[in-house]
């Protein structure tokens, strides 16, 4: 049975997996997963009238941006791995980030900056001062022309609609609004769309967002250049520089997105494909690596011998982050020497049979976001996910753009003397997105997943490709399965925070109690209390079949044609 497909669950993996909500959605000519209804309703229209998984997960995301503005928007950045099931030659990684302001310094920012709850400086968390320049929509572009048979404008036609004509607000977008309106109020143009006579639109409330389909509507008439060289970028410009923003409409004007071959690793037989620099995709792949020196199938995937492994192994590995990787334009990050057996090995070797509080790097020789994964009747999948970091990003509406802005540059940047992701001029930060591909012993791609969630990501990636691979889930029940996360990983406000390991109740009494009896400071989640909203799309490479599995946790769906 192929990888993710119903059938591979192993006993021991289901008796932790009795709880199951949803069974996986399996057909054949097309399927999306997507963490909002809207979104995987887009994507399946575009797949039902000829579009291929690329022109769907574009027309999808722009959806997204319209209906869940706490989570992306084209004010964001965007991140997607893609492959021809044909072909090994035609993967690719898409990397839609942007650069910080060149004009204003690293003591500029320190000095406008503010204080983390244990005193470090850091920068502006939020506000005019914490976008960088938004890749979103240049990585839409850079992926219908590498792999789209449908224009921009005509994908766009969804979201202009939602944008203009308006939705009913989810249960979880308002959730967002109410938790964050406190941020949203300092901004007229935002708190004029989000916050209803000062108060926070409440679920089942319709959202229009009048200038953000104008916004769109340019870009579907105009190209890239109306966002990154004509009006938006100096509406965008203009807006920010009267209200004490240091980005331009110079930096805006040579943005490009990064297109490269992604990252890789074999584990157990698979090959597993990550986005690469700036984002953090290589922490999955280390954390993998390292995994592989354990015998997680036969410690049992939900044991505390194996959540131990899994939470130090990926501890390890962001830890390698914050000492090694940034920018590559500005930082050489050794990036083979992290990704390879000998010094997983290395890694695995130092890890102590119980919790241990410290854990810094080895020595080497020279928070909201949402996702989707589709793939069509040919075998082409993507897995794509977008931002705009932050709850609702710097909680600014650029004016009559209708455009908000995300806060990657003050959410991610360090200001730490020598950190390799140390805020300059002109640099991308280091970026917790990252998504991922899988492909079998012969190198054909079989399966495409991914989650918002900051940090969190590469939890949440590495607990559903080791349910998949080591537990044999099929593609729902790895999303279902239960769930642990800890804190602090790489975010600079968080970096003083005590270490906390939260556990849903669904791995077993037992499992706890261990987990303690090792020293680990523990938080119970609930049943389903843990986040996420995991997103995995299988296909098997012999009949063309396809299985999706859309987290219960989130809002989202998985349908397929």
């Amino acid at each position: 049975m192929s990888l993710g497909f119903p059938g591979r669950l192993d006993s021991a993996a289901a008796s932790r997996c009795d709880t199951r909500r949803i069974s996986p959605v399996l057909s054949r000519n097309g399927m999306i997963a997507a963490q909002h209804p809207l979104v995987s309703a887009t994507g399946l229209r575009v797949l039902a009238n000829g579009g291929n998984a690329v022109d769907a997960a574009v027309a999808a995301a722009l959806v997204g941006t319209v209906v869940m503005p706490s989570r992306c928007g084209i004010g964001g950045d965007l991140f997607a791995v893609a492959a021809r099931a044909d072909t090994s030659s035609d993967r690719l990684a898409f990397h839609g980030s942007g650069i910080a302001p060149r004009g204003a310094s690293l003591e500029f920012m320190r000095e406008h900056g503010e204080d983390a709850p244990d005193g470090r400086r850091v920068l502006a968390q939020h506000g005019p001062l914490s976008p960088s320049v938004p890749g979103f929509v240049a990585g839409c572009f850079a992926l219908l022309d590498h792999y789209g048979t449908k224009s921009f404008a005509e994908l766009a036609a969804p979201a202009i609609g939602y944008a203009a004509d308006g939705f009913p607000i989810s249960p979880g977008e308002a959730r967002g609004i109410d938790a964050t309106a406190y941020r949203l109020r300092p901004y007229p143009p935002t708190a004029a769309i989000f916050l209803l006579g000062g108060q926070p639109l409440k679920s089942g409330d319709m959202l229009r967002q009048p200038d953000l389909a104008r916004s769109i509507a340019l870009i579907a008439n105009d190209g890239p250049d109306a966002f990154y060289r004509g009006e938006i970028a100096q509406g965008i410009a203009s807006y920010l520089a009267a209200h004490g923003g240091a980005l331009t409409a110079d930096d805006f004007a040579d943005h490009e997105t990064a297109v490269s071959p992604p990252l890789g690793t074999s584990y157990r037989g698979y090959t597993v494909y990550e986005t690469g620099l700036p984002t953090q995709g290589f922490v999955v792949l280390e954390a993998l690596n390292i995994c592989e020196q354990a015998p997680l199938a036969e410690m049992g995937l939900h044991s505390a011998a194996a959540v131990h492994t899994e939470v130090t192994a990926l501890r390890l590995a962001f830890a390698d982050r914050r000492a090694n990787a940034g920018d590559p334009d500005f930082v050489a990050t050794p990036m083979e020497r992290l990704l390879s057996k000998a010094w997983a090995a290395e890694q695995y070797a130092s890890i102590d049979a119980r919790y241990t509080a410290d854990i810094d790097t080895g020595v080497l020789t020279p928070g909201d976001t949402t996702s989707l994964v589709t793939v069509d009747n040919e075998g082409l999948m993507i897995s794509l996910i977008f931002t705009v970091s932050d709850s609702f990003g710097s909680g600014v509406i650029a004016g009559d753009t209708g455009i908000l802005l995300t806060n990657r540059a003050g959410h991610c940047f360090e200001l730490e003397d020598g950190h390799p992701n140390i805020y300059a001029p002109g640099k991308r930060t280091m970026h917790t997105l990252n998504c991922y591909l899988i492909a079998d012993d012969n190198d054909t791609p079989v399966l495409v997943g991914g989650t918002p969630g900051g940090d969190y990501q590469p939890q949440w990636n590495i607990q559903t490709i080791t349910g998949l691979i080591d537990g044999g889930l099929d593609v729902q029940a790895a999303t279902e399965q239960p769930r642990w996360q800890f804190d602090p990983a790489t975010y600079p406000i968080q970096r003083g925070d005590p270490f906390s390991l939260a556990v849903e109740d669904r791995l077993g009494e037992e499992t706890i109690a261990t987990l303690e009896e090792l020293g680990y400071p523990l938080e119970r989640a609930g049943m389903w209390g843990a986040g996420g909203s995991v997103q995995v799309i299988a296909r098997d490479p012999e009949t063309g079949n396809l299985a999706g599995g859309s987290d219960p946790r989130a809002e989202g769906l998985a349908i397929g044609l």
